[in-house]
């Protein structure tokens, strides 16, 4: 009990400073503004995840406990509308006040407090809201990779957020095949450990034998669509797909710029460089996963076959590419990696439903997942902002399908 407490305790610690190490190269100004609705202020993170384990375990669990500031509730509650009113998404922007430094403070005083959470003795009352607590800032830590490139790539000066790193050029490998056979398999979170209330409930489905390629889709490989007229041929375009690639005059992925007849693409090591093109390419639409497995004569995996892939052929090796190595981008396919795990979050063709069986978890922590199930895409797999200790063959990751600001690729299949 007590190694389990010493443990809980470090983790949170480092938790919580490697939020503030992802913000450290940011400048205040850097942490303020909205450019879309769908990147939130890096500040806003900071002072979300706090109001997390204020709210869900400070103010329940230690007696005694005072609230940091009344009104941070309104400004950091997400969309958990059993907790009570909150600012809308649209308006985090606007959110000049509290200033940096105010949230830091926020963050110190609530995590002084946690420290006397963890000494009280009582993990056995609060230990599955920590561990929520914890995977939810963990997944608030990938949003602000995606969220600081979106600011910063869209800055018209494209600023380096970290100077570039020793780059893994090498030519594309050949692209193998990796076949599964038909049958009866079982799918969703089946063993002890952490899940999202999305990865249950545990049932059977039925698949039909398929094959997929080894490795991530290229850059290169993509640029063969982009110069075969990918972007200009409705056939590879589902309806509502084209006619997003023609309101928003989609050329190419996105963080990628043509100047002088050559690609660039901005990356979080580097700023802006040229197109790397054995690296996986990245920041892709679903529409524009299906666009490309349609013009290769391919498809997509749908979320039940690349579990069962993975779970006959995903392995996390020193290979694999997550949060940990701080590359801040995909890398090239090694040879004894299948990039199952880390690089790119991969699209599959499969809406994101609830399973057989699932029941959202009553309270508040009932809104975590439950409610987004519609109109959204499931995505499988993890990515290079990925922690390695949050990623599992059977999470599911969800997003709509125009979106591409976060790091997202594609891997092909073919039916048997």
């Amino acid at each position: 009990m007590v190694l389990e407490e010493i443990s809980q305790k470090e983790r949170f610690i480092h938790l919580r400073n490697n939020s503030l190490a992802l913000c450290a190269p940011l400048s205040p100004e850097d942490q303020v503004v909205q450019p879309v609705v769908d990147v939130s202020p890096p500040k806003w993170h900071l002072g979300h995840t706090t109001w997390f384990f204020e709210t869900f375990l400070l103010v329940p669990y230690l007696p005694n406990y005072k609230i940091f500031n009344k009104n941070y509730g309104f400004l950091f509650n997400s969309y958990y509308e059993t907790v009570g009113s909150r600012v809308i998404r649209t308006d985090r922007g606007n959110m000049t006040r509290p200033s940096v430094q105010e949230i830091q403070d926020y963050r110190y005083y609530v995590d002084s407090a946690m420290e006397k959470l963890f000494d009280s003795g009582i993990a056995s009352e609060y230990n599955d809201l920590l561990e929520l607590g914890i995977q939810h800032e963990q997944q608030h830590q990938e949003l602000l990779y995606y969220d600081i490139k979106y600011i910063l790539g869209n800055n018209p000066l494209f600023p380096e957020y970290l100077p570039q790193n020793d780059v893994i050029s090498g030519e594309i490998r050949n692209v193998n095949t990796l076949e599964v056979e038909e049958g009866l398999y079982t799918i969703g979170f089946d063993r002890s450990g952490f899940h999202f209330d999305n990865e249950l409930g545990v049932h059977k489905t039925f698949l039909h034998g398929f094959s997929f390629e080894d490795r991530l889709v290229t850059n290169g490989e993509y640029l063969e669509f982009m110069l075969d007229g990918g972007y200009s041929d409705f056939r590879h375009w589902l309806s509502e797909g084209w006619e997003w690639v023609k309101s928003n005059h989609i050329k190419a992925p996105f963080h990628w710029y043509f100047d002088n007849d050559q690609w660039f693409v901005y990356s979080l090591r580097g700023g802006l460089q040229t197109v790397n093109l054995a690296e996986p390419v990245m920041h892709v639409s679903f529409f524009e996963a299906d666009a490309y497995a349609k013009w290769k004569k391919k498809r997509l995996l749908t979320e039940q076959e690349w579990e069962v892939a993975c779970q006959q052929f995903g392995n996390i090796d020193s290979d694999s590419n997550f949060s940990e190595l701080a590359n801040y981008g995909p890398k090239v396919a090694q040879t004894t990696n299948n990039q199952l795990f880390g690089d790119v979050w991969e699209w599959t063709s499969s809406a994101y439903r609830p399973y057989p069986f699932y029941a959202a978890p009553s309270g508040a922590v009932g809104e975590y997942n439950g409610k987004f199930m519609i109109n959204q895409m499931v995505l499988r797999g993890g990515s290079c902002a990925t922690s390695k200790t949050h990623i599992r063959d059977t999470y599911r990751n969800f997003f709509h399908p125009h979106l591409r600001w976060m790091f997202s690729g594609i891997r092909l299949a073919s039916d048997l």
